[in-house]
């Protein structure tokens, strides 16, 4: 029997091996195939108001030019000073070409006059799973605060910036691994889903 395989929508090496770390505990072997991994295509534009929509968007073509069952992810940070915001835009708040460094300044630039105890923040995360017999999609979310300096070389995106409710004192990118994913909001999306992904894979 062939080793199951899922594609994930992401060229991020370090989703690829979160979601194939998190999808081995419930279906060993699993081998999860990356952007890098497939013949090119055209991405489609997330162009959607939520993070479910834009996820579905990529997972629906990762299936259709694969033929693989596929995975994506959108996820951002919601910050309650700035109404929600960069929500569906955190990638490209500081506009073109997309840094995580730009990003980071200029959040911490707008909430510079605003008081820690008003400084609340989560982040989202939806992931979509789309297969020959249907379609799936599960949010996970993690509440915190955003700090006023970046702090940490761990993780990703706004992670230096940003302290967890459920592991205060350090930003999500000085918590290690384990604890990143126990407490994360894609941790906790992945891990929803992918019970789910290996029955289906497993019966496939």
């Amino acid at each position: 029997m062939t080793a199951p395989r899922v594609f994930l929508a992401s060229r991020n090496a370090k989703k690829l091996q979160e979601m194939e770390r998190i999808l081995a505990e419930h279906l060993p072997g699993v081998s999860v195939l990356g952007l890098d991994d497939v013949a090119s295509y055209d991405e489609p534009v997330e162009d959607q108001p939520t993070f479910a929509g834009n996820a579905l968007l990529k997972a629906r073509a990762g299936h259709a030019v694969t033929g693989l069952p596929s995975i994506a992810d959108d996820s951002g940070l919601c910050v309650d000073a700035l109404n929600g915001m960069p929500g569906v835009l955190s990638a490209r708040w500081s506009g073109p070409p997309k840094s995580d460094e730009r990003n980071n300044e200029l959040l911490l630039a707008q909430l510079a006059d605003v008081p820690d105890e008003r400084r609340g923040a989560h982040f989202s995360c939806a992931v979509a799973f789309v297969h020959d017999g249907g379609e799936l999609v599960v949010e996970g979310r993690m509440d915190g605060s955003v700090i006023r300096e970046v702090r940490g070389s761990g993780g990703f995106g706004y992670d230096v910036v940003f302290v967890a409710d459920d592991l205060p004192g350090r930003t999500t990118a000085e918590l290690s691994r384990e604890e990143k994913d126990s407490v994360s909001h894609r941790g906790r999306a992945l891990r929803e889903i992918a019970p789910q992904v290996a029955r289906l894979l497993a019966a496939g």
